[in-house]
């Protein structure tokens, strides 16, 4: 699945909210600041901060998220991952965090989105899956 140039401009410049799941399927969401596409089909995120949400990827790695105002952006993207704890990935995710948020702490990983499905979440359209 690609992203537009407009659902890029739209991951890259609001908050996220990221759904996970246990391997038995409890789900847990959260909020994520740090998040920024790659390219038209993978999307970073930086671990400062994850526990429940990186232990979920780590035994079951599919992800959705929707980001901030989904009313106005009206997208929901779904994709498994990847964690990096050293490498270039994670390089770039501790340079990004540094040049962006000095202040916050040295992120533990860099969570990397295959995007794999984009869905509208639009009132009339929720469900429909945008290729």
């Amino acid at each position: 699945m690609v992203m537009t140039d407009e659902m890029m401009q739209v991951i890259a410049g609001n908050r996220a909210y990221v759904a996970t799941a246990t391997a038995d399927g409890v789900p847990n969401v959260v909020p994520i600041g740090n998040i920024k596409p790659l390219d038209n089909k993978t999307v970073m995120i930086a671990d400062s901060y994850m526990i429940k949400s990186r232990a979920n990827l780590e035994a079951n790695p599919k992800i959705a998220f929707v980001v901030h105002d989904a009313a106005k952006y009206p997208y929901q993207f779904k994709g498994s991952v990847k964690i990096y704890t050293s490498g270039e990935y994670y390089d770039d995710v501790v340079n990004w965090i540094k040049e962006t948020a000095p202040l916050a702490p040295k992120p533990k990983a860099a969570v990397i989105i295959d995007v794999e499905e984009i869905y509208s979440v639009k009132v009339g359209d929720a469900g429909k899956r945008i290729d």
